[in-house]
């Protein structure tokens, strides 16, 4: 219970801060590189996101940062709950946006932060929204922004790894960026096994061996697709 109410409240009552930092920030933009810009963005991010993790109480263990590769790349993880973002947020220092629903437009601040992030809003419902996002996602990449995707496009709960759908595949070979693989484990420990209580848990946060653009490109769609899905699920059974 007093695990809920101070997340949630540091959740939102971070808000204020962030909203004049970004200020902050984009008066500097124009003075910086994007890779530059970037990092700036991803400092308050990570902030938020320790903050909220730090709340919840749990223990986050974080393997394989040596294997982030320099320049923009397509983070594929799986899904188990809602805190994966700020898990990966707060663990992983490589900048990065990612694919959200169109619902967080609704909330104050957030949506602001998130587009100087380079994250990608996408209505589900809405079929078209869904094929323009992959477009945009790759220009994202191509102007040297890594994103991060869910490929399992709804959260497990720690039922099991779900199916990938294809659209990360397509989109990281249009970008020509390589696919690091990210295995999470015990996110739905924290809300989602609780009835939506906040409780501690053990996090395992594994950062996997990279793809290149020339391993993937040369094999079936479904191939490469099965590649990456079975990479993070031998990841999440050991």
């Amino acid at each position: 219970m007093f695990s809920s109410i101070r997340t949630f409240s540091f959740l939102f009552g971070y808000l204020p801060v962030a909203a004049m930092k970004l200020k902050s920030f984009q008066k500097k933009k124009p003075q910086l590189s994007t890779e530059e810009y970037d990092k700036l963005i991803h400092t308050e991010p990570s902030k938020w996101a320790s903050g909220i993790m730090r709340r919840t109480k749990s223990e986050v263990t974080v393997e394989g940062l040596h294997l982030l590769p320099d320049g923009p790349a397509l983070l594929v993880s799986n899904h188990e709950g809602n805190f994966d973002i700020p898990v990966i947020l707060s663990s992983i220092p490589k900048p990065f946006g990612f694919i959200s629903k169109q619902e967080v437009k609704k909330f104050p601040v957030i949506p602001t932060y998130m587009e100087d992030m380079n994250c990608i809003f996408i209505d589900r419902t809405d079929r078209r929204s869904a094929l323009k996002s992959i477009g945009d996602t790759a220009q994202k990449l191509k102007e040297g922004h890594s994103i991060l995707i869910f490929p399992e496009g709804t959260r497990s709960k720690g039922q099991g790894l779900g199916e990938f759908k294809a659209g990360f595949m397509r989109i990281a070979s249009d970008a020509g960026v390589p696919i690091v693989p990210i295995a999470i484990n015990g996110t739905a420990d924290i809300m989602e096994k609780n009835n939506n209580k906040i409780m501690a848990a053990q996090v395992r946060l594994q950062i996997l061996e990279p793809f290149m653009p020339a391993v993937f490109s040369e094999l079936p769609s479904k191939e490469a697709i099965l590649l990456v899905r079975n990479t993070i699920k031998m990841a999440l059974e050991q």
